[in-house]
């Protein structure tokens, strides 16, 4: 049996659909386990132990109409019995419509969508969380099959290469005798971003409880913004690095597998700590769900969002509301994690 998988979106959604294919891969072991992505996220999934083959769409091959059939052609040729497309959108859909030999054709019902899909999958109302809602995709196999689901996000990191990122660390400085936590002082998304001011509130309080080294680590077009805060904000501590390159998405899992435990504001690599099991807590900004996001939350896993501080947020700013999180609110959930887990 040959499944494809396609799921385009960015970091913590590919993250979050990648239980589908420990799924499929649980429930029919003999079978070949392909998943589909941008090129950017692709090289996350190296050596996952329920895909077969991670297929990357490139960047090219995105924006050249034709370049993009032809790849999704070349894709199909492999006659798949099962496709699931996540993301179901016209351009996706494609897949598809090259793979109408497929016996399930798995999509979401969308008006005016969906033509070549053999089941088209309701949004689910009753989902506890993303998680769990991208699974629930898989229900059209359950009058044939008897699944083995499996809720579990795991990324695989080899040993040579959290030793290779090891090494990178210590020339940078890091002495890995203190514990070391990731931070997320940025996001790819702006609206995202808790108040600076704030951020370094709660930052330099944790450096003065606690005998800990702060990572940040940030992509080619946060690096400014990161070295800013250390320099200007945070008069350039010594026990803060922004000198750390990740030049992937991969070595960045491999410097947060070498972490002690990661906070900040939510968003793709978090979930990637949380794939990796290093401790994590994150912050949520107004209109972002807990519920849904944080998924398989648990204690080693946290976060709070504004409706944790209050209910009712009426002739309340976008700004006053993400505010309600409080510094003293993170710094007590930071070291109460840190106390349990780290020390």
């Amino acid at each position: 049996m040959k499944i494809l998988v396609v799921r385009f979106k960015q970091i913590g959604d590919s993250i979050l659909a990648s239980p589908m294919c420990n799924t499929l891969k649980k429930t029919f072991p003999d079978a070949e386990i392909d998943y589909v992505l941008y090129e950017h996220v692709s090289p996350i999934f190296k050596n996952h132990k329920y895909i077969d083959n991670v297929i990357s769409i490139t960047k090219e091959e995105q924006k050249n109409p034709f370049k993009y059939i032809a790849k999704v052609w070349k894709v199909t040729r492999k006659k798949y019995d099962i496709v699931i497309d996540i993301m179901s959108t016209p351009k996706s859909e494609m897949f598809t419509l090259f793979s109408l030999g497929a016996k399930y054709r798995i999509g979401r019902k969308k008006k005016h969508r969906g033509y070549t899909y053999t089941h088209k999958i309701e949004e689910p109302r009753n989902a506890k969380d993303k998680v769990d809602k991208f699974l629930k995709m898989l229900k059209p196999l359950e009058k044939k099959y008897k699944l083995v689901y499996d809720n579990n996000y795991i990324i695989t990191i080899t040993p040579e290469e959290k030793k290779y990122m090891r090494e990178k660390m210590e020339k940078a400085g890091i002495d890995f005798t203190k514990p070391v936590i990731a931070c997320a002082i940025n996001s790819r998304v702006p609206a995202k971003v808790y108040p600076i001011e704030n951020m370094v509130q709660v930052i330099k309080k944790l450096l003065n409880d606690l005998d800990i080294q702060i990572i940040f680590y940030y992509s080619p077009d946060e690096k400014q913004f990161a070295k800013n805060v250390h320099e200007n904000m945070l008069e350039n501590d010594k026990r803060i690095f922004s000198n750390v390159e990740t030049s992937s998405i991969r070595e960045l899992g491999m410097l947060l597998s070498n972490c002690n435990m990661f906070f900040g504001n939510e968003g793709g690599p978090r979930h990637l700590a949380q794939s990796l099991d290093i401790p994590s807590f994150a912050i949520f900004s107004p209109g972002s769900s807990k519920k849904e996001w944080l998924s398989n939350a648990n204690d080693r896993h946290q976060g709070v969002e504004p409706q944790d501080m209050q209910k009712n947020f009426d002739g309340m700013t976008r700004d006053e509301i993400y505010r309600l999180i409080t510094p003293e609110y993170i710094v007590s959930k930071v070291e109460e994690m840190f106390e349990k887990y780290v020390k």
